[in-house]
């Protein structure tokens, strides 16, 4: 039976269904809703992964479109009052809010259009693994950022800093991730989020951890690795450039040359270099992965694509499917403890690391360089703040 939560918060328990609202867990005979919420039975299916990230408004069907949009104009209204009114929703729950007559009339079209997307939609193939996902970015979003907004009076006291400092003045203190954002995987945010992809440099030390110590895993050169990995060549222990300067070019170059070499050749699809394609493979890699018009990476995402982005969409949503797959992994491991995930950044992973954890550390980094793709090396950053992490020896 299709039913709809009235908040997705561990302490706003509630549902709708049948035209009757309950406040309690619902169990047994429910079985499908639209979105996530952490006190729902792992039996659930959950509709708008079935959607691709599609909203409502986008999935709902001419016959309950008038409907809907009547519904959702009131629901506009009151999110605009609650914000007036500086109500924090994170600290109230929704259906305490808004009058029962409301909540029956929007949740009964959320449920109609959630029983049109189950029946013309079909269970996604990587459905666990958007499952998973969707509870790593839920978690993210349900842990306040620590923000000591004083530091920003170490910096130039000039237009850039004064808008900046505003701005944030006006975001959410929360990171909301939207597992599809990109046609390549890779996670982007939505606009009321925290933007920690955006972050610039120069602010970060105002981001501190809510335990004892940001702790950084990130790989070293990711994409290159993973276009080695592709091309059937076994992952170096050492740092890949270098590994380049001394297999490719034979040490005829600096580091800096190889990589300005490297980077131009890989991400130019009419660039020639006939030392790097014997080892990488990039030709062959687009024959192998790209026909008629779509790109299937190994991890089964179908991208449509013309020939000239094949390689780049190839590599690019590889390495991110790979790095998603194994924030899962830790994420799993670290689940139960005081640390936890704070957030991602692109291809690094930062964990907001208590100092009786400490153990952990280790553990985390043999996960996380263990892949599908092979074993990646990993570097460790730990600092008191986003802004002065310290790249570790491990």
């Amino acid at each position: 039976m299709i039913f709809q939560t009235l908040d997705s918060k561990n302490e706003c328990v509630g549902f709708y269904a049948n035209g009757k609202l309950s406040f309690e867990k619902p169990h047994g005979e429910f079985t499908a809703t639209w979105n996530y919420a952490p006190y729902l039975s792992e039996d659930v299916d959950f509709v708008s992964l079935y959607a691709s990230g599609r909203k409502l408004k986008e999935v709902c069907p001419p016959e309950l479109d008038e409907e809907y949009r009547r519904t959702a104009r009131k629901l506009k209204s009151y999110l605009r009052s609650f914000n007036l009114a500086k109500i924090d929703l994170s600290d109230s729950c929704f259906f305490d809010l808004v009058p029962r007559r409301f909540l029956l009339e929007y949740y009964s079209v959320r449920n109609k259009i959630t029983e049109h997307v189950l029946q013309t939609h079909t269970r996604p193939k990587n459905y666990d693994f958007l499952l998973e996902m969707t509870k790593i970015a839920y978690d993210v979003k349900s842990a306040k950022l620590n923000l000591d907004y004083s530091q920003f009076a170490k910096f130039p006291n000039n237009h850039k800093t004064k808008a900046f400092y505003k701005k944030l003045l006006k975001t959410n203190p929360y990171i909301i991730y939207n597992i599809f954002g990109t046609v390549t995987g890779r996670l982007t945010v939505n606009k009321e989020s925290f933007p920690i992809l955006t972050f610039p440099k120069n602010y970060r030390s105002i981001l501190k951890p809510n335990n004892d110590r940001f702790v950084e895993f990130d790989f070293n050169a990711a994409e290159l690795r993973t276009l080695l990995s592709l091309s059937g060549v076994e992952q170096p222990t050492e740092d890949i450039h270098n590994w380049i300067v001394k297999n490719v070019f034979k040490n005829a170059i600096s580091r800096e040359e190889s990589k300005i070499k490297t980077f131009a050749w890989l991400y130019n699809p009419e660039a020639e270099n006939l030392k790097l394609e014997k080892v990488f493979n990039k030709k062959k890699l687009v024959g192998q992965y790209w026909k008629e018009g779509v790109v299937v990476n190994p991890f089964g995402r179908v991208m449509k694509c013309d020939q000239r982005l094949a390689l780049n969409y190839l590599i690019q949503s590889t390495t991110s499917d790979m790095f998603l797959n194994q924030m899962i992994k830790v994420n799993a491991l670290v689940k139960d403890k005081k640390s936890y995930i704070a957030f991602s950044m692109h291809d690094s992973l930062i964990i907001d690391f208590n100092k009786e954890d400490k153990k952990l550390v280790s553990q985390v980094h043999s996960l996380f360089s263990d892949t599908k793709l092979g074993t990646y090396k990993a570097n460790i950053s730990v600092g008191r703040d986003y802004g002065s992490m310290i790249k570790m020896n491990f």
